[in-house]
């Protein structure tokens, strides 16, 4: 069952299953709820998905690092997007979503993301770009998206082992030199 953590609740010290952050397109009243969509799409399986669509987001708030409440919650987002092992990225092609575009730029080479950017968004050939480039899968609707998580989800991965890395078995996705530094 997939656990729904919203900023700015605080993260969980430790955490047992694969985390997913749902970075992309919020501006209110211009976005669709696209991470009610996610969520229900993998309410089956035991994830924790970090949504920071608040709830009690007050956008007269002065976005400077002063401002306890903007600093909270920036800090979350960043505090989830490293610890995420997935990063989902949506651009809603009704917005300019340029934080988004922001934390593509910090995690481009993180090999963690997926991202959908449907035409119609206004900087699609820069994503197209950054995808290819560093191999990013790029998908074109939600239901792609959806898919493609569903199926990485159902696959036994490196990527979405938590806590303790697998011991490598034959026919195994794990290899012994992916945790270098993991003395255990």
């Amino acid at each position: 069952m997939a656990t729904i953590i919203t900023a700015p609740h605080p993260l969980p010290e430790s955490i047992l299953a694969p985390v997913i952050f749902l970075a992309g397109s919020i501006e209110m009243g211009k976005a669709q709820n696209w991470q009610n969509f996610i969520a229900n799409s993998v309410q089956e399986y035991d994830v924790i998905l970090l949504n920071p669509r608040r709830k009690t987001w007050d956008s007269s708030w002065t976005q400077s690092i002063e401002n306890p409440d903007f600093k909270e919650q920036v800090e979350w987002e960043l505090d989830g997007l490293e610890r995420a092992d997935i990063i989902l990225v949506y651009f809603d092609p009704n917005t300019k979503s340029p934080i988004t575009l922001l934390e593509v730029g910090l995690h481009a080479k993180s090999g963690k993301m997926l991202i959908c950017c449907p035409n119609g968004f206004w900087r699609k050939g820069n994503i197209e770009i950054i995808c290819a480039r560093y191999n990013i899968p790029l998908l074109d609707t939600l239901e792609e998206l959806e898919i493609k998580l569903q199926n990485l989800l159902s696959i036994d991965t490196p990527v979405l082992s938590k806590n303790k890395h697998p011991e490598p078995s034959e026919g195994s996705l794990v290899r012994e030199d992916l945790y270098p530094d993991d003395k255990d």
